[in-house]
């Protein structure tokens, strides 16, 4: 008899928590029913901005096409939120008032913008950035806008703030609470290096500044801040961070952190052995993950200890890369590494925007983290020599700086070992991509669709292409 598997959620983890359930398990072994909060099936928030291309539509964003529900005999329910989880009766009840029984619960809920209590946030003219509905929203408002604003200089703000200048807003300032920009990505300097290049690029750019009031009748009209400053301001968008979706888990008696998200085990199970949670609503060793690749290692966990021998989620790197209006900048490993031992290398071309940082053990002998502004090439094989702890080349710098008299510093692709994870997103190894050429696969399409390599955020094609190539 099927096992009823509902899954309250329906974005990027939802969405591969049923495709890894589909591939892992026995035909007919799960009868599975999809919740899904927004009218639309799933679709790629890792790369929402490109929404705002003309010639991209909700329909290219798409993870899946509904064919694709029908073939794996997924019942998706669009459009219809749960309210309600009886664990007692192993129920849930949806907006619609229709109740479904399950066997195991899947929460992947996600997280919903942390909007700050900030008087006036509510005005017209005030959108958060999260859905195709917000953007849909930004889009109707801009034309009417001449001067824009986001509250938030981190990953999303600077997404939200690019958004602002490709709608045709020029005149956009980015107000940040913090005394630099990404404060949990980039150290100082390299926040001085990005500010500059960001502020050639446009923008401007107000950071240590606290906003007091959104000001306007009825729509937004000025921002006022702590220090008694104000700015005329006709389009806001506030990226101030997330929340975890855990309200459902509340009301239900599910364990929940104190400051948000439902405690997890290392096998993601919450406090009621037949309820899993993954992805942002998720608070394994109480951490909150923001990144989609840890979300999709969740859904494989979950997905792993339904039909196979149990796996764990025992943490997940939480290195980036991103390209911001232009400018490429990530952090990898620890990028702020102190203690005994360790010491940090940098370089810096003002003129040319770029920073590089690398943080070395020197008793160790190994590559600790590290930081890129403007120039973010080497990023996967620094990130791969972190995490597959290869030794220091001789000269730690040539890491950043490359070699001198053209010799190679033998931290290639092909110096990895085999387990080395190439795509993160997917957990695809080298040796996975290795046998597939060895195979006669010679195409990244090709590799993308044995392997699924590269088709989450994209940081992994170069090493892909030097594997083949190589």
């Amino acid at each position: 008899m099927s096992r009823k598997i509902i899954v309250i959620g329906n974005g990027m983890v939802g969405h591969k928590f049923c495709e890894k359930l589909c591939d892992k398990a026995k035909p007919g072994q799960f009868e599975i029913t999809v919740f899904g909060e927004e009218p639309r099936v799933a679709y790629d928030r890792v790369h929402l901005s490109e929404y705002f291309d003309p010639e991209k539509t909700a329909a290219s964003l798409a993870l899946a096409d509904l064919n694709w529900y029908v073939l794996r005999s997924i019942n998706l329910i669009l459009g219809n939120r749960v309210s309600a989880i009886d664990k007692e009766k192993k129920e849930v009840t949806a907006q619609d008032g229709s109740i479904h029984a399950y066997d195991i619960l899947v929460m992947a809920t996600g997280s919903a913008p942390f909007v700050p209590p900030i008087p006036g946030a509510d005005k017209e003219g005030v959108f958060v950035y999260r859905t195709i509905e917000d953007l849909d929203g930004m889009k109707a408002h801009a034309p009417h806008a001449e001067r824009g604003a986001v509250i938030g200089g981190g990953l999303l703000g600077l997404e939200a703030a690019k958004a602002m200048l490709d709608l045709g807003i020029s005149d956009t300032q980015v107000i940040e609470f913090a005394p630099r920009l990404m404060p949990r990505q980039i150290d100082d300097r390299g926040s001085a290096v990005l500010q500059a290049k960001l502020e050639t690029l446009g923008l401007k750019i107000r950071t240590s500044t606290n906003t007091s009031e959104i000001a306007g009748d009825g729509c937004i009209e000025a921002m006022k801040f702590a220090d008694g400053t104000e700015i005329p301001v006709d389009m806001l968008v506030i990226s101030a961070g997330i929340k975890p979706r855990d309200e459902l888990a509340r009301d239900a008696g599910l364990e929940v952190g104190p400051r948000g998200g439902i405690v997890v085990d290392t096998l993601l199970t919450t406090s009621d052995p037949d309820i899993y949670a993954i992805g942002e609503c998720a608070l394994p060793n109480e951490m909150i993950y923001g990144l989609v690749a840890p979300g999709y290692e969740m859904a494989d966990v979950v997905a792993t200890n339904l039909v196979e021998e149990p796996k764990t989620f025992e943490g997940f790197d939480m290195s980036t890369k991103l390209k911001l209006i232009g400018v490429d900048v990530a952090s990898f490993g620890d990028p702020f590494a102190e203690g005994e031992g360790v010491r940090s290398i940098s370089f810096e071309n003002s003129s040319s925007g770029v920073y590089k940082r690398i943080n070395i053990n020197e008793t160790t002998g190994k590559l600790l983290g590290g930081i890129l502004v403007g120039d973010a090439e080497d990023y996967n094989m620094l990130l791969q020599n972190v995490l597959s702890e290869l030794p220091l080349p001789e000269a730690p710098e040539d890491l950043i700086l490359g070699a001198r008299g053209g010799e190679p510093t033998g931290t290639g692709v092909m110096a990895l070992p085999d387990d080395a994870l190439i795509c993160s997103c997917e957990a695809v190894t080298k040796n996975t991509i290795c046998d597939a050429v060895r195979g006669g696969t010679e195409s990244i399409d090709d590799i993308k669709k044995c392997s699924k390599a590269g088709t989450g955020c994209g940081g992994c094609l170069p090493m892909v292409k030097d594997l083949i190539s190589g």
